[in-house]
């Protein structure tokens, strides 16, 4: 049985505890923030699927089986979110289109590091640009599986329970994606 301090929180927020809903809320707001944006590419949408997770989770409460990771069943919720609005959106979606919420830096962006130049900063920041585009231009499949793994940095078992699939789906995924990868940003590298 998986008991950490995430089931905890769990079981104290079925039984009412506010205060333990609210930690758990802070706990993962911005990992689903993150999860949202890298997925949909847009940070209105990251944050109505941040506020929509948090409803379905405490709406669901009574259905979370503590002996499964919460950590889990929360970005399965996310994930899910995240995929139907790929999914209603994709009349309209086209890879050259601009996306309207796209700022110059990113989180990822931010991170200090040790001795960073001007010249290297700007590189760095256009990598990240070519690396998240490529991302972004992936097809849905590939693109759900990417984040989780090398962004969100889950193990292939916790993407396996997240999507509802096999592992060796998640891997096959995971290396067609790579491949897709690859191709797409060996020219621009």
């Amino acid at each position: 049985m998986v008991d950490n301090l995430d089931t905890r929180l769990a079981k104290l927020a079925l039984k009412g505890d506010q205060r333990a809903f609210a930690e758990i809320v802070d706990l993962y707001k911005d990992k689903i923030f993150h999860l949202g944006y890298r997925m949909l590419s847009n940070r209105h949408e990251a944050e109505d699927v941040v506020q929509e997770t948090f409803l379905r989770v405490y709406k669901s409460l009574d259905r979370y089986d503590p002996k499964q990771k919460f950590s889990t069943w929360i970005y399965r919720i996310a994930t899910n979110l995240c995929i139907d609005r790929l999914r209603k959106r994709k009349p309209s979606f086209s890879l050259d289109a601009e996306l309207n919420d796209q700022d110059s830096t990113d989180g990822y962006a931010l991170i200090p590091g040790d001795e960073r130049t001007p010249e290297s900063e700007y590189l760095l920041t256009e990598t990240q640009q070519l690396i998240h585009q490529a991302i972004d231009s992936l097809p849905d499949k590939y693109k759900t599986v990417m984040i989780l793994r090398y962004l969100q940095e889950l193990s292939l078992q916790e993407i396996s329970d997240v999507m509802d699939m096999p592992v060796t789906t998640i891997k096959t995924r995971v290396h067609r994606g790579r491949e897709f990868l690859r191709k797409k940003l060996e020219s621009k590298l």
